[in-house]
């Protein structure tokens, strides 16, 4: 007679993950959301410097407009940022920049004409960077 004695293990073998492996992938997919977001958000800052710089080349352009209509007569003491909301497409909303706040503007002398140019600003409050549109 022969008797077979058999052990049976005492671990019986499932499939799937064990708590180490799962850590190790959600450490990795923590990294990698990290480096994303950090480079989605300085895109969204170049988005922003981006249409500050267009809302200012479209005030430019109002202004030129204005300009043009009162011969040439606006000037530092007769010029005012709301005569340009009816000229442009965002209404009073499209003197406001990226960050909330209101466009500024000042008018500078040309050294090699002499005549008075309009310029307009605003400042980026994330590195405190003047953006200047037209840029001389």
């Amino acid at each position: 007679m022969i008797v077979a004695s058999q052990k049976t293990s005492s671990r019986i073998l499932r499939p799937g993950f064990t708590l180490l492996e799962v850590l190790v992938v959600v450490a990795i997919l923590v990294i990698l959301a990290s480096v994303a977001g950090i480079a989605v958000f300085s895109f969204l800052d170049d988005a922003k410097v981006n249409k500050a710089t267009l809302d200012m080349q479209a005030l430019e352009t109002a202004y030129k407009g204005i300009s043009l209509q009162n011969a040439g007569e606006l000037g530092e003491g007769t010029f005012d940022m709301s005569m340009l909301i009816p000229k442009i497409t965002q209404g009073e909303a499209g003197l406001y920049d990226p960050w909330n706040q209101r466009y500024q503007f000042r008018f500078d002398v040309s050294q090699e004409t002499g005549e008075e140019r309009i310029q307009f600003y605003t400042i980026n409050p994330k590195n405190g960077q003047e953006i200047v549109w037209p840029r001389r």
